[in-house]
C-alpha cells in the first residue's frame, strides 16, 4: 500500500533514523550505561566525547566545526555577562543560517540536500542550547565557573539524544540532573527500556497507519478536493492533521526522552493529546514543554511577563511569538501563524481577567 509522502518531517526523520541516527543513539545508550556502571563521576565527559564523535561522523568535519564555532562564539560573548549582548549574538548566529551565500557554501559540503538539511536543523536547535547556556552564565556570574565552564557547555551542546531535533532542556535543569549521582540498577533500566520501546513502537505503528490510510497531507496539497469539501469535512481534516502531528512527536520526542531516562535524567513531558486541549495557552504550555520552558525563562519573564502592565504583557507575549516565528524559519506564513497564536493567547487571557472580576463571577 502506498503511503502519503507529503509530510516532509516524518519521512525525513524516519529515513535518517533507519540509516544512521538510530544506530548512533544505540551507541550513546551503550556508552551511557557503561559509564554509569563503571565511571559515574566521568559520565558527562564520556557522553560529551561520544556526542562529538557522532556529530563528526554524521555531519563531517565541516559541520562539526560550524557547531563548535557557534558554541565558542556564544561562550566568548557570554564572558561580558550582558543578557542583551548574548541575545544579539544568538540572533546574529541564527540569521547566518538564512544568508544565501552561506547556504550555497554549506550545500557544497554534502552530496545530497538531505545531508545539508540535517546540518541546518541541527544548528538551529544548537542555537537554542547555546543561548540557554550563555544566559545562565550571565545570570550566575563568574563565581560559578566550575559549573558554567566551556567544558560543561560542550557537554550540554553535544549531548546526543537531543542533538538533531530536541526536545529542548534548559542548561540549569540539564547540569543539575547530570551532576546528580544516583544508585544504578541495570535491571530497573532494562525494564524502563523494554516498556519504552514497546510504547514508541506502538506510536510509530499508529503514525504509519495514518500515513498509509488517511492521506491527510496529500489532500492538503491539492486545492480541488479542499474546495469541494464541506465545512464539516474541512474541520475533520484539520483535526486529523493535528492528531497526526501529535502522534508524530510522540515518536520524535519519545525516543530521546527514553534515552534521557536511561541516562538518569528527567526529560520534558511528552506532548499532551491535542483532543484534550481547548485553548491556545494550554496548547503552548503542554505540547512542546521544553520549548515553552525556554521561552518563559529566557524571553517572557525577563521582559516583564504577566507581572507587568497590560501593555508590558502584550509586548512580552508578542516578542516571544516573534522569536518562535523567526526561529522556525521566518517565512511569511510563520509570521501569520505566530500573530494568530499571539492573538488567541491575548483574547483568552483578557477574557480570563474579565471573568475573574467579582461582579462578573456573581453574575455567572
Amino acid at each position: 500500500m502506498l503511503q502519503d509522502p507529503m509530510d516532509f518531517e516524518w519521512s525525513y526523520w524516519i529515513e535518517w533514523g533507519r540509516e544512521r541516527i538510530l544506530w548512533l543513539l544505540a551507541g550513546h545508550l551503550l556508552v551511557s550505561q557503561v559509564s554509569r556502571l563503571l565511571l559515574e563521576k566521568y559520565k558527562p565527559w564520556c557522553l560529551m566525547v561520544y556526542g562529538m564523535a557522532a556529530c563528526w561522523s554524521l555531519l563531517g568535519i565541516k559541520g562539526f566545526a560550524v557547531i563548535l564555532l557557534h558554541a565558542s562564539i556564544s561562550f566568548a560573548v557570554a564572558q561580558f555577562q550582558l543578557s542583551l549582548l548574548t541575545w544579539l549574538c544568538s540572533l546574529i548566529l541564527l540569521s547566518t543560517l538564512r544568508i544565501p551565500a552561506v547556504e550555497e557554501a554549506k550545500r557544497k559540503w554534502y552530496d545530497t540536500e538531505n545531508e545539508y538539511y540535517l546540518l541546518l536543523f541541527t544548528v538551529s536547535v544548537r542555537c537554542l542550547f547555546c543561548t540557554s547556556f550563555s544566559l545562565e552564565y550571565c545570570w550566575h556570574g563568574r563565581g560559578q565557573k566550575s559549573s558554567h565552564s566551556f567544558l560543561w557547555m560542550l557537554a550540554y551542546v553535544f549531548y546526543y539524544p537531543m542533538f538533531h531535533n530536541g526536545p529542548l532542556m534548559n542548561f540549569d535543569e540539564f547540569s543539575k540532573q547530570m551532576r546528580r549521582q544516583e544508585a544504578f540498577s541495570l535491571k530497573t533500566n532494562l525494564s524502563i527500556l523494554i516498556v519504552g520501546i514497546i510504547r514508541i513502537f506502538f506510536w510509530w505503528c499508529l503514525a504509519e497507519l495514518m500515513i498509509h490510510l488517511m492521506y491527510i497531507h496529500a489532500l492538503y496539497s491539492s486545492a480541488p478536493p479542499l474546495e469541494a469539501a464541506s465545512y464539516w469535512a474541512l474541520g475533520g481534516l484539520a483535526l486529523a492533521q493535528v492528531l497526526f502531528f501529535y502522534v508524530k512527536y510522540l515518536v520524535l520526542y519519545g525516543v530521546p526522552a527514553l534515552l534521557l531516562q536511561m541516562d538518569g535524567l528527567k526529560p520534558p513531558p511528552l506532548p499532551c493529546c491535542v483532543s484534550l486541549m481547548h485553548s491556545f495557552t494550554k496548547m503552548w504550555r503542554s505540547f512542546d514543554v521544553g520549548l515553552h520552558r525556554f521561552l518563559v525563562r529566557y524571553i517572557y519573564v525577563p521582559m516583564g511577563g504577566s507581572q507587568s502592565s497590560l501593555l508590558g504583557t502584550l509586548f512580552s507575549t508578542a516578542f516571544t511569538f516573534a522569536f518562535v516565528s523567526y526561529w522556525h524559519g521566518g517565512q511569511s506564513y510563520l509570521w501569520y501563524w505566530g500573530a494568530l497564536n499571539w492573538l488567541g493567547v491575548i483574547v483568552e487571557n483578557s477574557v480570563t481577567r474579565l471573568l475573574s472580576i467579582s461582579l462578573n463571577q456573581d453574575l455567572i
